[in-house]
């Protein structure tokens, strides 16, 4: 029963605060890339390495939302760094550009794709976990109503009825209770479910 208890502990702990809260996660991104952006633009020159730092709001949502995600967030990253050098007037080579935007395309392609098979492969741990809790339910079942009936089978034909009625309303309390709770963690497991299929 306790390690029941810990594995549906572990199922409903709370994730990082960026996959709890997207719309959070998006604002801080976007607050991030106009940060940078406005720094960049009125701070510094050609040769600081500010935009270095839109390697944070590209990772935060390449870990939040995956491949994708993290790819559009690298095209906005280098749509941003397209404007500054366009209102600025500077005039960068093909190597220029490459060593800018290739490394924050590559960064929001390669964090998303670790998110999503670190999302992947927590659904399979969540399914492993229902699956050995079906198991340890199929046992319960046969421990309690099985060998109950099996008990009361064995009264009846030692001749003692009492016994075996008793055993018999013991055996179908037991059933009821197993099924109840049967019915209970499948209304846990669903919204879990469509929570994943979602994803």
């Amino acid at each position: 029963m306790s390690t029941q208890h810990t594995s549906e502990a572990e199922q409903q702990s709370p994730g990082p605060w960026f996959r709890e809260r997207p719309p959070l996660t998006v604002g801080a991104s976007a607050a991030m890339f106009m940060a940078v952006f406005v720094v960049r633009l009125f701070f510094g020159d050609a040769s600081d390495a500010l935009l270095i730092l839109l390697v944070f709001p590209i990772s935060l949502l390449a870990l939040t939302f995956g491949t994708r995600v993290g790819l559009v967030a690298g095209l906005v990253a280098a749509c941003l760094i397209g404007l500054w050098a366009w209102i600025d007037g500077v005039n960068l080579s093909l190597m220029g550009w490459l060593s800018r935007i290739g490394p924050l395309l590559f960064l929001g392609v390669l964090v998303g794709d670790a998110a999503d098979r670190l999302k992947r492969a927590d659904e399979e741990r969540q399914c492993l976990a229902i699956a050995q809790l079906r198991h340890r339910q199929a046992v319960q079942v046969n421990d309690s109503l099985i060998q109950g009936m099996a008990s009361a089978k064995w009264s009846l034909e030692s001749g003692r009825p009492d016994t075996a009625a008793t055993t018999l309303e013991e055996t179908i309390a037991t059933g009821q209770r197993l099924v109840s709770d049967g019915l209970r963690a499948a209304d846990a497991d669903t919204p879990r479910r469509h929570g994943a299929l979602a994803g």
